[in-house]
């Protein structure tokens, strides 16, 4: 139903119980005590009050840039000189042995390599796809990994996993552990925000909702033009003090039934009108980029039109987010399902993309922000080093691959100019420094100073947390 798929009918209701907390007047630690909360810092005053890192912290803000759709490692991260040379032959037929797909047919798909040359960038001389000069020009900053690997091939499953660590819907987010883990350092905004360009993950909300944490820890969605939540704006004839009487009188009634059914989720609802009522003074300023230098605007290319300007706006603004104390910011762009036509897609893509997130780590680093800021690229699985049922040419495509992908981090704790682990000689299967999306989250949780092990909310009797399926830290990947 479009009304609960659809961001834009986010209703004031809807937004006010289930935002991360703000402020809060009230004294919440003894409502939230009893919370099973069991981070090793107690909540103090509101469950987004800053906490102390379990261990020495290497990042205080992550900008998780998500490219959902599976982006092809074969064209832009994963050089294959050997694959090129056997374009349009056959792959062994052992690589196919019990292995499922979404779309392909093994006697219908050919050997392809990539569409685009490769460049090395920076003083470490790191190859990357031509389409990516800006993100290129990062690579001293960047490390690498080519040896990502996944259990799922659908987007949705994949997504979630991605995600929160398991494929079954309703589990935290990254965002979420990691803001339950250490609070915000904003009081008036909250601690997980959400920004998307075009058509957000198929799985939408659950990749960035709080599953059985308290809601304070979903991320909030925000629009980058008009008003950044729909409905925050009080309407014509109401003022502060008013919306002021009105919050007080409601958390007067939700404290007492609090105090009655003992739920959480009240506790919850009572800080997030708090939250709400503070936004409305923050962020119509936060999402006013005017006051942005004009050289700014121009390295990050919002005077775009379209999908372009609405993704650099994005990236500064998720810049603008960090700097007022927001914990993680997920960016969302998904038109990276390139089942056909892959050399057009990705060219119109980069062509969005790379620019603006060039200017972001960039603009972080000349700003001091970077060393405390781990900015990430990831994407739910890769592309088929083989086409999808047809011959290479131009309107190929390639297939879901979960066996072999690439991402990205840089700053915030990360080895700059590095390359960590490798793919066959066909990019099929990660054979060097396997890593696990679950590797991920313990590394990116370690990054944070949280104890991948230790991190852990009572759930129904149980102990849970983001890698309970599993998960090492990517030592080759860290300063």
């Amino acid at each position: 139903m479009k009304f609960i798929q659809d961001p834009s009918f986010l209703s004031r209701r809807r937004f006010l119980t289930s935002a991360s907390s703000g402020l809060g007047s009230l004294a919440l630690a003894s409502l939230l005590r009893r919370d099973s909360l069991r981070a090793k810092e107690a909540i103090q005053t509101n469950p987004l009050s800053p906490r102390p890192p379990q261990i020495p912290a290497r990042a205080q803000n992550c900008i998780f840039i998500f490219l959902a759709g599976g982006t092809s490692q074969i064209e832009l991260f994963d050089p294959k000189p050997k694959l090129h040379e056997m374009t349009g032959q056959k792959l062994p037929d052992s690589f196919f042995k019990n292995e499922r797909f979404a779309f392909i047919k093994p006697e219908q798909s050919l050997l392809m390599g990539s569409h685009f040359p490769y460049r090395n960038y920076g003083r470490c001389g790191m190859e990357m796809s031509e389409l990516l000069p800006h993100v290129g020009s990062c690579a001293d900053d960047i490390t690498l990994i080519r040896s990502m690997y996944t259990d799922q091939f659908d987007h949705a499953p994949a997504e979630i996993l991605f995600s929160t660590g398991t494929e079954t819907p309703g589990r935290p987010s990254a965002g979420a552990w990691v803001a339950y883990g250490l609070g915000s350092e904003s009081a008036n905004l909250p601690g997980y925000v959400v920004l998307m360009t075009a058509r957000g993950p198929v799985s939408r909300s659950s990749t960035w909702g709080s599953g059985f944490l308290p809601t304070n820890y979903a991320g909030v969605l925000f629009s980058n033009q008009g008003e950044p939540v729909l409905n925050l704006s009080n309407p014509p004839g109401v003022t502060p003090a008013m919306q002021r009487a009105q919050i007080d009188a409601v958390k007067r009634l939700n404290r007492r039934q609090y105090e009655s059914v003992l739920d959480p989720e009240i506790a919850s609802r009572i800080a997030s009108y708090e939250l709400a009522f503070r936004m409305q003074m923050t962020t119509p300023e936060l999402i006013d980029l005017r006051s942005e230098a004009p050289k700014t605007h121009s390295a990050y290319g919002t005077e775009r039109t379209g999908e372009s300007g609405s993704f650099s706006q994005n990236c500064l603004l998720a810049r603008r987010l960090v700097e007022r104390g927001v914990r993680f910011v997920s960016i969302f762009h998904r038109k990276w399902d390139h089942h056909s036509r892959i050399r057009e897609g990705l060219d119109e893509n980069c062509r969005i993309v790379d620019q603006p997130i060039g200017a972001l780590v960039k603009d972080l680093k000349q700003r001091g922000l970077l060393d405390n800021t781990v900015v990430v690229w990831g994407t739910e699985f890769g592309r088929t080093p083989i086409t999808q049922n047809q011959k290479p040419g131009p309107d190929s495509g390639r297939d879901h691959h979960r066996f072999g992908f690439s991402l990205w981090m840089a700053g915030g704790g990360v080895k700059g100019g590095c390359v960590v682990g490798k793919t066959d000689e066909f990019g099929w299967h990660a054979v060097e420094d396997r890593t696990h999306v679950n590797d991920f989250h313990a590394t990116l949780l370690h990054l944070f100073g949280l104890d991948h092990h230790k991190l852990t909310y009572n759930f129904k009797g149980l102990d849970v947390r983001l890698t309970n399926q599993g998960g090492k830290i990517v030592e080759k990947a860290l300063l």
